[in-house]
């Protein structure tokens, strides 16, 4: 049986990392939740730009999102820093993550009387709770406690042909073994979501899978915008795709072949085992906001023209097919495909050697960009406008 040593978590998850999460639950909160964040070497800070002047259909996704956020398997506590005005109610979400089992604790700005008292408070809450993660060990654990999410970024041809190809089959693989999978990018399913519902395993999961496109379908018509430009992108476009629905084509192979499971709406947290579909938009820092969101414990990211996003509490571990970007983005590229092009490497051999990773970084290894720190953005998919 394959194993990596991570952090037990209850309901039988995992962490990959143990971090103490400092999570705003407004922007207004965020230069607060950075400097308590800077005192711990196992925090991390979720610096986003929500929480308020929005419709409360987006005040419940951030809320939501950043709940499921706190809850992430890599997350061993949290602290929430809240101004005290905002729309999103900080004591909503130290509820929910609190009823999830998590270590939390809260501190509110016009509560507490300012940033000075508040970096203050705020960072004792987060001595007592960085005491206690400093206790968890890794321990070995079956593969089958890893969640991979799965994006594509900054593609081009050698993304249809090698990396996301070789992405599926390493997906194929963990699903075999008893892992999960996540992926979305329902923009990048258009054109191609009839093959991603044969594949359902349920007339009501592949109605699932037409109903989210048909959705994001109706939401570019209603801005009366082309969207092309905006996908494919200029970087798509001259790295040789020329529309959405040949784009989408290479895009959902990274998914692999095995039946889906379900289909999750942005913030939510899968249950169960299995393959699953997020709806959410390609852009990057969005779509791997969600993946975590949903449970995801490490990512495995395929791109052509070497996109170096990384994230702040999750591993994401880069795929480039392209020899010539290889060469060129070699900081941020941690397994390098473009062999396959040039006859030295073959899909299979690429699909191993991401599945190794997935062990190996599971188990601690660091990804580039975590050693370069290339990972702190986090934003949230809203869809309304602010007010």
């Amino acid at each position: 049986m394959d194993t990596f040593l991570g952090y037990p978590r209850p309901g039988g998850r995992a962490g990959t990392r143990n971090y103490l999460a400092i999570i705003p639950t407004v922007f207004c909160a965020n230069e607060v939740a950075a400097r308590i964040a800077n005192k711990f070497k196992s925090a991390k800070p979720l610096l986003h730009h929500q929480g308020c002047a929005q419709l409360q259909p987006d005040v419940d996704r951030v809320t939501q999102t950043l709940i499921s956020l706190g809850t992430n398997p890599n997350v061993g506590a949290v602290l929430l820093v809240g101004l005290g005005c905002e729309s999103v109610s900080i004591q909503e979400v130290y509820r929910g993550i609190k009823d999830r089992g998590q270590k939390v604790a809260k501190v509110v700005i016009q509560e507490v009387g300012g940033m000075k008292r508040t970096l203050q408070r705020g960072t004792e809450l987060a001595a007592g709770l960085h005491r206690g993660l400093s206790r968890m060990k890794r321990k070995p654990l079956p593969v089958s406690h890893l969640v991979m999410g799965i994006k594509c970024g900054s593609s081009d041809a050698s993304s249809g042909l090698v990396s996301n190809p070789a992405v599926g089959r390493a997906s194929d693989h963990l699903l075999a073994k008893g892992g999960s999978v996540i992926f979305g990018e329902t923009t990048e399913f258009l054109g191609a979501e009839h093959l991603l519902a044969r594949r359902a395993v349920s007339g009501e999961v592949a109605a699932k899978i037409l109903e989210i496109v048909t959705r994001m379908e109706d939401r570019v018509k209603a801005s009366g915008i082309d969207m092309r430009g905006g996908n494919p992108t200029p970087g798509n476009i001259r790295g040789g795709l020329t529309t959405i629905e040949e784009k989408s084509l290479g895009a959902i192979c990274k998914s692999g072949s095995m039946p889906i499971d379900g289909v999750s709406e942005y913030g939510q947290t899968i249950t169960g085992k299995g393959l699953f579909i997020l709806d959410s938009p390609g852009k990057e820092a969005e779509i791997m906001t969600g993946l975590t969101a949903a449970g995801a414990n490490l990512i495995v990211f395929s791109t052509g023209g070497g996109a170096p996003q990384g994230y702040p509490i999750v591993p994401v571990i880069k795929v480039a097919g392209n020899p010539t970007k290889c060469r060129i983005m070699k900081d941020h590229i941690d397994i390098d495909a473009g062999g396959v092009l040039l006859g030295d490497l073959t899909i299979d051999q690429v699909s191993r050697k991401i599945y190794d990773a997935l062990l190996t970084v599971g188990s601690g290894k660091t990804v580039k960009a975590e050693k370069l720190k290339y990972d702190q953005t986090v934003e949230i998919y809203t869809t309304g406008p602010t007010v």
